[in-house]
């Protein structure tokens, strides 16, 4: 990491530190110091991201590692520490309502526990370890997350099958939240549905063609509250040039192999998708898409302007 690289980052880390004194000499220089990604108002930071031609990471289910599983606070602190990445977390229901972080609809595959979260109380899924935490972590809830990242992330909420966007929505407003997270959704339909229940919130929507930004302007959703997903298997320059054009950012996923991808996303791969005009990279390797983005944005991080 290039020494003006690290200065910067070591101001920003000052910055955000309330119990640093003004005097006080800068910390010393880590890998990837961590930053506080909690703009005041949410769209300004994506269009800033956009005119400054940063890029973004978005780490996949909060960025699990050995020790750290996914959808965790401790993974989501860990990821934060090394990385200035947005929280991609999963958002599920119990029996009785809770709002809570899990990816699969039965809780087998990432916990000590067995049975459907729509079947579980509660209690009942609070009393459930994460496999592989360290200190036998809680998969926690909604309100835990937002509470967790206020002043310190931007949490991408991916809402599950069966969830009410009514009850997510009411927890973002309970949370007073709204300028810091991002709704995924799976359609224009949802987009605009999902609009209309709160009109202040960034939205993630499947974006194909122009066409799909039409249907959503003419339903007066304003298109510098969208994020253009834009898929898993190719990057396409020209449709992201467009809907840059239209002041719309770009979201892309690097995840696993991609849908036409034997192998692993590479550094090079991370670095190819900033030059094709992607803003936001969601990936499960977040080290790595942060190494080949920082290698390839020049001197300083880019994005690191726009929460000034």
């Amino acid at each position: 990491m290039r020494s003006a690289r690290l200065a910067a980052f070591a101001a920003l880390a000052l910055a955000a530190c309330e119990a640093v004194e003004e005097a006080a000499p800068p910390p010393p220089a880590v890998t990837a110091p961590g930053v506080a990604m909690a703009p005041l108002v949410l769209s300004e930071f994506f269009d800033c991201v956009r005119r400054e031609g940063a890029t973004l990471i978005a780490a996949h289910r909060g960025g699990p590692a050995p020790g750290y599983p996914e959808n965790a606070l401790a993974t989501f602190a860990r990821t934060s520490a090394r990385t200035p990445a947005l929280l991609e977390v999963d958002v599920n229901i119990t029996r009785d309502g809770a709002l809570v972080l899990m990816h699969d609809d039965t809780v087998e595959r990432t916990t000590n526990g067995t049975g459907r979260v729509d079947q579980m109380t509660r209690a009942e899924f609070a009393a459930l370890s994460l496999e592989g935490s360290r200190d036998g972590e809680a998969p926690p809830t909604l309100q835990q997350a937002l509470d967790w990242a206020e002043g310190r992330a931007i949490l991408e909420l991916d809402i599950k099958q069966g969830v009410p966007f009514e009850a997510v929505v009411e927890a973002v407003q309970r949370a007073v939240a709204t300028e810091r997270v991002v709704m995924i959704v799976y359609s224009t339909s949802a987009a605009i549905r999902l609009h209309r229940l709160e009109p202040d919130l960034m939205i993630s929507v499947p974006i194909a063609t122009q066409a799909d930004l039409e249907r959503l302007r003419r339903a007066r959703v304003p298109l510098d509250r969208i994020l253009a997903w834009t898929g898993v298997a190719e990057a396409d320059a020209d449709l992201n040039a467009a809907l840059a054009a239209r002041g719309v950012e770009v979201l892309f996923g690097a995840l696993g192999g991609g849908a036409r991808r034997d192998d692993p996303w590479t550094g090079r791969d991370f670095a190819a998708l900033r030059e094709e005009g992607v803003h936001v990279i969601a990936a499960d390797d977040v080290d790595a898409a942060w190494r080949a983005i920082d290698d390839a944005d020049g001197e300083g991080w880019a994005a690191a302007r726009c929460l000034r």
